[in-house]
Protein backbone atom coordinates (compact mmCIF):
# COMPACT_ATOMS: atom_id res chain seq x y z
CA UNK A 1 0.00 0.00 0.00
CA UNK A 2 1.37 3.45 -0.95
CA UNK A 3 2.43 5.64 1.93
CA UNK A 4 0.31 8.73 2.62
CA UNK A 5 1.89 11.94 1.31
CA UNK A 6 3.07 14.53 3.84
CA UNK A 7 3.84 18.04 2.59
CA UNK A 8 6.31 20.01 4.74
CA UNK A 9 6.34 23.76 4.10
CA UNK A 10 9.48 25.00 5.91
CA UNK A 11 12.25 27.41 4.90
CA UNK A 12 14.78 26.12 7.50
CA UNK A 13 16.96 23.61 5.61
CA UNK A 14 18.31 22.06 8.82
CA UNK A 15 14.81 21.42 10.14
CA UNK A 16 13.82 19.97 6.77
CA UNK A 17 16.67 17.47 7.07
CA UNK A 18 15.42 16.51 10.54
CA UNK A 19 11.87 16.06 9.24
CA UNK A 20 13.15 14.00 6.32
CA UNK A 21 14.05 11.10 8.64
CA UNK A 22 11.42 11.66 11.33
CA UNK A 23 8.39 10.27 9.49
CA UNK A 24 9.22 6.88 7.92
CA UNK A 25 5.54 6.05 7.54
CA UNK A 26 4.96 8.94 5.13
CA UNK A 27 6.17 10.01 1.71
CA UNK A 28 7.59 13.45 2.52
CA UNK A 29 7.42 16.38 0.09
CA UNK A 30 9.24 19.65 0.78
CA UNK A 31 8.40 23.24 -0.13
CA UNK A 32 10.24 26.36 1.04
CA UNK A 33 7.71 29.04 0.11
CA UNK A 34 4.10 29.61 -0.82
CA UNK A 35 4.48 29.09 -4.57
CA UNK A 36 6.25 25.74 -4.15
CA UNK A 37 3.69 24.62 -1.59
CA UNK A 38 0.69 25.40 -3.81
CA UNK A 39 2.34 23.70 -6.78
CA UNK A 40 2.92 20.51 -4.75
CA UNK A 41 -0.63 20.58 -3.41
CA UNK A 42 -2.00 20.71 -6.96
CA UNK A 43 0.40 18.14 -8.41
CA UNK A 44 0.85 15.58 -5.60
CA UNK A 45 -2.46 15.95 -3.70
CA UNK A 46 -1.00 15.18 -0.25
CA UNK A 47 -3.30 14.20 2.58
CA UNK A 48 -1.32 15.97 5.36
CA UNK A 49 0.86 19.06 5.67
CA UNK A 50 3.12 20.70 8.26
CA UNK A 51 3.15 24.47 7.65
CA UNK A 52 5.58 26.94 9.21
CA UNK A 53 3.91 30.32 9.66
CA UNK A 54 7.22 32.17 9.31
CA UNK A 55 7.84 31.90 5.57
CA UNK A 56 9.75 34.19 3.22
CA UNK A 57 9.42 37.01 2.37
CA UNK A 58 8.16 37.48 5.96
CA UNK A 59 10.22 34.93 7.94
CA UNK A 60 9.96 36.95 11.16
CA UNK A 61 6.21 37.47 10.89
CA UNK A 62 3.12 35.40 10.12
CA UNK A 63 1.50 37.18 7.18
CA UNK A 64 2.99 34.88 4.52
CA UNK A 65 2.20 31.76 6.55
CA UNK A 66 -1.46 32.72 6.92
CA UNK A 67 -1.70 33.62 3.23
CA UNK A 68 -0.31 30.16 2.40
CA UNK A 69 -2.77 28.49 4.77
CA UNK A 70 -5.70 30.34 3.23
CA UNK A 71 -4.75 29.37 -0.32
CA UNK A 72 -4.10 25.73 0.63
CA UNK A 73 -7.49 25.54 2.36
CA UNK A 74 -9.15 26.94 -0.77
CA UNK A 75 -7.26 24.64 -3.16
CA UNK A 76 -7.55 21.43 -1.09
CA UNK A 77 -10.18 21.76 1.67
CA UNK A 78 -9.79 18.07 2.60
CA UNK A 79 -6.04 18.46 3.33
CA UNK A 80 -5.19 18.27 7.05
CA UNK A 81 -2.72 21.07 7.90
CA UNK A 82 -0.71 21.13 11.14
CA UNK A 83 0.71 24.60 11.76
CA UNK A 84 4.17 24.89 13.32
CA UNK A 85 5.17 28.25 14.75
CA UNK A 86 7.99 29.56 16.88
CA UNK A 87 5.95 32.58 17.92
CA UNK A 88 4.94 32.58 21.55
CA UNK A 89 1.67 34.36 20.91
CA UNK A 90 -0.94 31.58 21.23
CA UNK A 91 -3.45 33.71 19.34
CA UNK A 92 -1.58 32.89 16.10
CA UNK A 93 -2.13 29.19 16.64
CA UNK A 94 -5.80 29.66 17.48
CA UNK A 95 -6.25 31.92 14.46
CA UNK A 96 -4.68 29.22 12.26
CA UNK A 97 -7.09 26.55 13.56
CA UNK A 98 -10.03 28.90 13.02
CA UNK A 99 -8.71 29.48 9.50
CA UNK A 100 -8.85 25.80 8.60
CA UNK A 101 -5.74 24.21 10.16
CA UNK A 102 -6.31 20.80 11.73
CA UNK A 103 -3.99 21.45 14.71
CA UNK A 104 -0.84 23.31 15.73
CA UNK A 105 2.48 22.67 17.45
CA UNK A 106 5.10 25.06 18.80
CA UNK A 107 8.79 25.16 17.91
CA UNK A 108 11.10 23.65 18.96
CA UNK A 109 8.96 20.69 17.97
CA UNK A 110 8.93 17.39 19.85
CA UNK A 111 8.96 14.79 17.07
CA UNK A 112 7.02 12.18 19.05
CA UNK A 113 4.25 14.68 19.77
CA UNK A 114 4.17 15.74 16.12
CA UNK A 115 3.97 12.08 15.01
CA UNK A 116 0.96 11.55 17.26
CA UNK A 117 -0.79 14.65 15.89
CA UNK A 118 -0.10 13.57 12.30
CA UNK A 119 -1.31 10.01 12.90
CA UNK A 120 -4.59 11.32 14.31
CA UNK A 121 -4.96 13.69 11.36
CA UNK A 122 -4.27 10.82 8.94
CA UNK A 123 -6.96 8.62 10.50
CA UNK A 124 -9.50 11.43 10.21
CA UNK A 125 -8.47 12.12 6.60
CA UNK A 126 -8.86 8.44 5.66
CA UNK A 127 -12.27 8.26 7.34
CA UNK A 128 -13.48 11.36 5.53
CA UNK A 129 -12.02 10.10 2.24
CA UNK A 130 -13.91 6.82 2.60
CA UNK A 131 -17.11 8.73 3.31
CA UNK A 132 -16.55 10.93 0.25
CA UNK A 133 -16.17 7.86 -1.97
CA UNK A 134 -19.34 6.30 -0.55
CA UNK A 135 -21.30 9.54 -0.90
CA UNK A 136 -20.22 9.85 -4.53
CA UNK A 137 -21.01 6.22 -5.40
CA UNK A 138 -23.35 5.85 -8.36
CA UNK A 139 -26.69 4.42 -7.22
CA UNK A 140 -29.47 3.90 -9.79
CA UNK A 141 -32.34 6.42 -9.52
CA UNK A 142 -34.63 6.94 -7.71
CA UNK A 143 -32.99 5.22 -4.74
CA UNK A 144 -30.17 7.72 -5.21
CA UNK A 145 -31.97 9.68 -2.49
CA UNK A 146 -31.34 6.82 -0.03
CA UNK A 147 -27.76 7.39 1.13
CA UNK A 148 -26.44 4.20 2.71
CA UNK A 149 -23.55 1.79 2.86
CA UNK A 150 -25.20 -0.54 5.37
CA UNK A 151 -26.00 -4.12 4.33
CA UNK A 152 -29.35 -4.03 6.16
CA UNK A 153 -30.45 -0.87 4.39
CA UNK A 154 -29.18 -2.09 1.03
CA UNK A 155 -31.42 -5.17 1.47
CA UNK A 156 -34.36 -2.81 2.06
CA UNK A 157 -33.49 -1.00 -1.17
CA UNK A 158 -33.38 -4.27 -3.10
CA UNK A 159 -36.79 -5.23 -1.70
CA UNK A 160 -38.24 -1.91 -2.81
CA UNK A 161 -36.78 -2.37 -6.29
CA UNK A 162 -38.45 -5.80 -6.55
CA UNK A 163 -41.93 -4.84 -5.35
CA UNK A 164 -42.14 -1.42 -7.04
CA UNK A 165 -43.02 -2.66 -10.58
CA UNK A 166 -45.92 -4.71 -9.21
CA UNK A 167 -49.29 -3.38 -8.08
CA UNK A 168 -49.35 -4.88 -4.57
CA UNK A 169 -49.93 -2.81 -1.46
CA UNK A 170 -46.79 -2.13 0.56
CA UNK A 171 -46.53 -1.52 4.31
CA UNK A 172 -43.41 0.29 5.51
CA UNK A 173 -42.52 -0.37 9.17
CA UNK A 174 -39.96 1.71 11.02
CA UNK A 175 -39.30 4.29 13.69
CA UNK A 176 -40.02 7.96 13.11
CA UNK A 177 -37.36 9.63 11.00
CA UNK A 178 -36.04 6.52 9.25
CA UNK A 179 -37.04 7.65 5.75
CA UNK A 180 -40.37 5.92 5.17
CA UNK A 181 -41.71 8.61 2.83
CA UNK A 182 -38.51 8.55 0.75
CA UNK A 183 -38.96 4.82 0.26
CA UNK A 184 -42.66 5.27 -0.55
CA UNK A 185 -41.68 7.76 -3.27
CA UNK A 186 -39.11 5.27 -4.55
CA UNK A 187 -41.86 2.61 -4.82
CA UNK A 188 -43.91 5.08 -6.86
CA UNK A 189 -41.08 6.29 -9.11
CA UNK A 190 -39.93 2.76 -9.94
CA UNK A 191 -43.46 1.66 -10.82
CA UNK A 192 -45.44 1.97 -14.09
CA UNK A 193 -47.39 4.75 -12.30
CA UNK A 194 -44.33 7.04 -12.04
CA UNK A 195 -45.76 9.67 -14.44
CA UNK A 196 -49.01 9.88 -12.42
CA UNK A 197 -49.65 11.64 -9.07
CA UNK A 198 -48.00 10.68 -5.80
CA UNK A 199 -50.35 11.85 -3.04
CA UNK A 200 -49.33 11.70 0.63
CA UNK A 201 -51.45 12.20 3.73
CA UNK A 202 -50.49 11.84 7.39
CA UNK A 203 -53.32 10.01 9.14
CA UNK A 204 -52.06 11.00 12.58
CA UNK A 205 -51.71 14.73 11.92
CA UNK A 206 -55.30 15.54 10.88
CA UNK A 207 -58.21 15.65 13.37
CA UNK A 208 -60.66 12.78 13.02
CA UNK A 209 -63.50 15.16 12.09
CA UNK A 210 -61.55 16.40 9.06
CA UNK A 211 -59.72 13.24 8.04
CA UNK A 212 -62.73 11.60 6.36
CA UNK A 213 -63.31 14.61 4.10
CA UNK A 214 -59.56 14.80 3.36
CA UNK A 215 -59.49 11.18 2.24
CA UNK A 216 -62.85 10.81 0.48
CA UNK A 217 -63.84 14.39 -0.42
CA UNK A 218 -67.33 15.91 -0.12
CA UNK A 219 -70.17 17.32 -2.16
CA UNK A 220 -71.37 20.90 -1.99
CA UNK A 221 -73.82 21.44 0.85
CA UNK A 222 -73.03 18.12 2.54
CA UNK A 223 -72.22 19.94 5.81
CA UNK A 224 -71.91 23.47 7.14
CA UNK A 225 -69.10 25.21 5.30
CA UNK A 226 -69.12 22.87 2.30
CA UNK A 227 -69.67 25.70 -0.20
CA UNK A 228 -68.22 23.77 -3.13
CA UNK A 229 -67.42 20.24 -4.20
CA UNK A 230 -64.00 18.95 -3.01
CA UNK A 231 -62.13 15.93 -4.35
CA UNK A 232 -60.45 13.78 -1.68
CA UNK A 233 -56.88 12.53 -1.57
CA UNK A 234 -57.87 9.09 -2.85
CA UNK A 235 -59.48 10.52 -5.98
CA UNK A 236 -56.53 12.89 -6.46
CA UNK A 237 -54.23 9.87 -6.64
CA UNK A 238 -56.21 8.27 -9.50
CA UNK A 239 -53.86 6.16 -11.66
CA UNK A 240 -51.04 7.02 -9.26
CA UNK A 241 -49.95 6.16 -5.73
CA UNK A 242 -51.57 7.05 -2.40
CA UNK A 243 -49.19 7.17 0.57
CA UNK A 244 -50.93 6.78 3.94
CA UNK A 245 -48.39 7.79 6.56
CA UNK A 246 -48.93 6.80 10.22
CA UNK A 247 -51.71 4.42 9.17
CA UNK A 248 -51.66 2.94 12.68
CA UNK A 249 -53.31 6.15 13.95
CA UNK A 250 -56.26 5.93 11.56
CA UNK A 251 -59.52 6.18 13.59
CA UNK A 252 -61.42 2.89 13.85
CA UNK A 253 -64.53 4.27 12.12
CA UNK A 254 -62.51 5.28 9.06
CA UNK A 255 -60.82 1.90 8.89
CA UNK A 256 -64.10 0.41 7.68
CA UNK A 257 -64.42 2.93 4.83
CA UNK A 258 -60.77 2.48 3.84
CA UNK A 259 -61.19 -1.31 3.77
CA UNK A 260 -64.23 -0.96 1.50
CA UNK A 261 -62.22 1.24 -0.86
CA UNK A 262 -59.37 -1.30 -0.99
CA UNK A 263 -61.81 -4.14 -1.71
CA UNK A 264 -63.93 -2.39 -4.32
CA UNK A 265 -61.61 0.36 -5.65
CA UNK A 266 -64.47 2.86 -5.34
CA UNK A 267 -65.09 5.83 -3.06
CA UNK A 268 -68.13 7.84 -2.07
CA UNK A 269 -67.73 11.51 -1.23
CA UNK A 270 -69.41 12.79 1.93
CA UNK A 271 -72.95 13.74 0.89
CA UNK A 272 -72.61 11.85 -2.38
CA UNK A 273 -74.80 9.02 -3.59
CA UNK A 274 -72.88 7.42 -6.44
CA UNK A 275 -69.69 5.37 -6.02
CA UNK A 276 -66.70 6.68 -7.97
CA UNK A 277 -64.26 4.20 -9.45
CA UNK A 278 -60.58 4.93 -8.80
CA UNK A 279 -57.39 3.15 -9.78
CA UNK A 280 -54.91 3.73 -6.94
CA UNK A 281 -51.91 1.82 -5.62
CA UNK A 282 -51.66 2.16 -1.81
CA UNK A 283 -48.41 2.39 0.14
CA UNK A 284 -48.76 2.87 3.88
CA UNK A 285 -46.36 3.39 6.77
CA UNK A 286 -46.39 3.31 10.53
CA UNK A 287 -44.02 3.61 13.47
CA UNK A 288 -46.24 1.64 15.86
CA UNK A 289 -46.54 -2.12 16.40
CA UNK A 290 -49.54 -2.36 14.09
CA UNK A 291 -49.61 -6.17 14.04
CA UNK A 292 -49.97 -6.24 17.83
CA UNK A 293 -52.78 -3.68 17.59
CA UNK A 294 -54.52 -5.90 15.04
CA UNK A 295 -54.22 -8.88 17.38
CA UNK A 296 -55.62 -6.82 20.29
CA UNK A 297 -58.52 -5.58 18.15
CA UNK A 298 -57.61 -1.88 18.21
CA UNK A 299 -56.80 -2.02 14.49
CA UNK A 300 -58.94 -4.01 12.07
CA UNK A 301 -57.20 -7.27 11.29
CA UNK A 302 -58.75 -7.55 7.82
CA UNK A 303 -57.50 -4.04 6.95
CA UNK A 304 -54.05 -4.91 8.26
CA UNK A 305 -53.80 -7.89 5.91
CA UNK A 306 -55.10 -5.79 2.99
CA UNK A 307 -52.36 -3.19 3.58
CA UNK A 308 -49.69 -5.77 4.31
CA UNK A 309 -49.35 -7.65 1.02
CA UNK A 310 -45.64 -6.87 1.30
CA UNK A 311 -44.09 -5.41 4.44
CA UNK A 312 -40.70 -3.70 4.53
CA UNK A 313 -38.97 -3.18 7.87
CA UNK A 314 -36.67 -0.15 7.86
CA UNK A 315 -33.84 -0.41 10.41
CA UNK A 316 -33.22 2.51 12.77
CA UNK A 317 -30.06 4.54 12.22
CA UNK A 318 -28.35 2.95 15.24
CA UNK A 319 -28.62 -0.45 13.49
CA UNK A 320 -27.04 0.75 10.23
CA UNK A 321 -23.26 0.44 10.80
CA UNK A 322 -21.28 3.25 9.20
CA UNK A 323 -24.33 5.12 7.91
CA UNK A 324 -24.38 7.82 10.58
CA UNK A 325 -21.03 9.33 9.50
CA UNK A 326 -21.82 8.81 5.84
CA UNK A 327 -25.12 10.65 6.23
CA UNK A 328 -23.55 13.36 8.39
CA UNK A 329 -21.05 14.10 5.61
CA UNK A 330 -23.84 14.04 3.00
CA UNK A 331 -25.98 16.50 4.97
CA UNK A 332 -22.96 18.73 5.65
CA UNK A 333 -22.19 19.00 1.93
CA UNK A 334 -25.82 19.68 1.08
CA UNK A 335 -26.24 22.32 3.80
CA UNK A 336 -23.00 23.97 2.70
CA UNK A 337 -24.50 24.43 -0.77
CA UNK A 338 -27.92 25.54 0.47
CA UNK A 339 -26.65 27.97 3.13
CA UNK A 340 -23.59 29.28 1.31
CA UNK A 341 -21.10 27.93 3.85
CA UNK A 342 -17.73 26.22 3.23
CA UNK A 343 -17.27 23.97 6.26
CA UNK A 344 -14.64 21.33 5.62
CA UNK A 345 -15.79 18.50 7.86
CA UNK A 346 -16.03 17.39 11.47
CA UNK A 347 -13.52 17.54 14.30
CA UNK A 348 -12.47 14.28 15.93
CA UNK A 349 -14.58 15.20 18.95
CA UNK A 350 -17.61 15.70 16.67
CA UNK A 351 -17.01 12.36 14.93
CA UNK A 352 -16.76 10.60 18.29
CA UNK A 353 -19.92 12.33 19.53
CA UNK A 354 -21.84 11.39 16.36
CA UNK A 355 -20.80 7.75 16.70
CA UNK A 356 -21.65 7.63 20.42
CA UNK A 357 -25.11 9.24 20.14
CA UNK A 358 -28.10 6.86 20.07
CA UNK A 359 -30.04 8.91 17.45
CA UNK A 360 -33.57 8.30 18.76
CA UNK A 361 -34.88 10.64 16.04
CA UNK A 362 -32.96 8.70 13.37
CA UNK A 363 -32.04 10.33 10.04
CA UNK A 364 -34.36 13.31 10.58
CA UNK A 365 -32.64 14.16 13.87
CA UNK A 366 -29.20 13.86 12.28
CA UNK A 367 -30.18 16.13 9.38
CA UNK A 368 -31.56 18.78 11.75
CA UNK A 369 -28.48 18.71 13.99
CA UNK A 370 -26.11 19.03 11.03
CA UNK A 371 -28.15 21.90 9.58
CA UNK A 372 -27.99 23.73 12.91
CA UNK A 373 -24.26 23.08 13.13
CA UNK A 374 -23.65 24.53 9.65
CA UNK A 375 -25.46 27.69 10.73
CA UNK A 376 -23.75 28.00 14.13
CA UNK A 377 -20.17 26.80 13.49
CA UNK A 378 -17.51 29.53 13.87
CA UNK A 379 -14.50 27.68 12.45
CA UNK A 380 -13.92 25.61 9.35
CA UNK A 381 -14.84 22.35 11.10
CA UNK A 382 -18.04 21.33 12.86
CA UNK A 383 -17.39 20.57 16.53
CA UNK A 384 -19.48 18.54 18.98
CA UNK A 385 -21.04 21.63 20.67
CA UNK A 386 -22.19 22.88 17.24
CA UNK A 387 -24.23 19.66 16.99
CA UNK A 388 -25.43 20.10 20.59
CA UNK A 389 -23.78 16.78 21.40
CA UNK A 390 -21.36 16.02 24.22
CA UNK A 391 -18.02 14.53 23.20
CA UNK A 392 -17.78 11.05 24.83
CA UNK A 393 -15.39 10.63 27.73
CA UNK A 394 -12.31 8.48 27.22
CA UNK A 395 -9.93 8.04 24.29
CA UNK A 396 -10.95 8.51 20.68
CA UNK A 397 -11.46 5.23 18.81
CA UNK A 398 -8.19 3.78 17.53
CA UNK A 399 -8.25 2.64 13.88
CA UNK A 400 -4.61 1.48 13.81
CA UNK A 401 -4.92 -1.99 12.23
CA UNK A 402 -1.50 -3.18 13.37
CA UNK A 403 -2.19 -2.18 16.97
CA UNK A 404 -5.57 -3.93 16.86
CA UNK A 405 -3.94 -7.08 15.46
CA UNK A 406 -1.33 -7.06 18.25
CA UNK A 407 -4.03 -6.61 20.91
CA UNK A 408 -6.02 -9.53 19.51
CA UNK A 409 -2.85 -11.66 19.28
CA UNK A 410 -1.92 -10.97 22.91
CA UNK A 411 -5.47 -11.63 24.11
CA UNK A 412 -5.60 -14.98 22.26
CA UNK A 413 -2.19 -15.91 23.65
CA UNK A 414 -3.30 -15.20 27.24
CA UNK A 415 -6.51 -17.20 26.79
CA UNK A 416 -4.61 -20.19 25.34
CA UNK A 417 -2.16 -20.15 28.25
CA UNK A 418 -5.04 -19.95 30.73
CA UNK A 419 -6.88 -22.89 29.10
CA UNK A 420 -3.71 -24.98 29.01
CA UNK A 421 -2.67 -24.10 32.56
CA UNK A 422 0.57 -22.58 31.13
CA UNK A 423 1.54 -25.80 29.29
CA UNK A 424 3.24 -24.52 26.16
CA UNK A 425 2.76 -27.63 24.04
CA UNK A 426 -1.00 -27.63 24.71
CA UNK A 427 -1.24 -23.85 24.24
CA UNK A 428 0.51 -24.14 20.87
CA UNK A 429 -1.89 -26.90 19.84
CA UNK A 430 -4.92 -24.83 20.86
CA UNK A 431 -3.65 -21.88 18.77
CA UNK A 432 -2.76 -24.06 15.79
CA UNK A 433 0.91 -23.02 15.76
CA UNK A 434 4.26 -24.69 16.45
CA UNK A 435 6.09 -24.39 19.78
CA UNK A 436 8.92 -22.31 18.24
CA UNK A 437 6.29 -19.88 16.92
CA UNK A 438 4.73 -19.74 20.38
CA UNK A 439 8.15 -18.96 21.92
CA UNK A 440 8.55 -16.15 19.39
CA UNK A 441 5.12 -14.72 20.32
CA UNK A 442 5.93 -14.83 24.02
CA UNK A 443 9.17 -13.00 23.40
CA UNK A 444 7.62 -10.37 21.09
CA UNK A 445 4.94 -9.58 23.68
CA UNK A 446 7.45 -9.52 26.55
CA UNK A 447 5.70 -12.39 28.35
CA UNK A 448 7.40 -14.94 30.59
CA UNK A 449 6.05 -18.13 32.22
CA UNK A 450 6.43 -19.10 35.86
CA UNK A 451 9.63 -21.18 36.34
CA UNK A 452 7.66 -24.30 37.26
CA UNK A 453 5.63 -24.14 34.05
CA UNK A 454 8.76 -23.67 31.95
CA UNK A 455 10.43 -26.60 33.70
CA UNK A 456 7.43 -28.84 33.03
CA UNK A 457 7.81 -28.19 29.33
Amino acid sequence: MAKPKLLIVEDDVGLCNQYRWAFPGYETLFAHDRAEALALVQREQPSLAILDLGLPPDPDGVSEGFATLEQIARAAPELKVVVATSHSDRSHALRAVAGGAYDFCEKPTEIEVLRTVLDRARRLYELEEENRHLAQANVPAPLRRIVTGSDTMLKVNRTVERVAPTNVTVLLLGESGTGKELLARAVHELSPRAAQPFVAINCGAIPETLLESELFGYERGSFTGAVKQSIGKIESAHRGTLFLDEIGDLPFALQVKLLRFLQEQTVERIGGRAPIAVDVRVVSATNVAIEERAQRGTFREDLFYRLNAVSVRIPPLRDRPGDVLLLARFFLNRCNRELGRALRGFTEAAVAAIEAHAWPGNVRELENRVKRAVVMADGKLVDAPDLELAAPAGPVADFDLRAARLRAERETLLRALAHSNNRLSLAAKLMGISRPTLYGLLESHGMTLPPRAAAEE
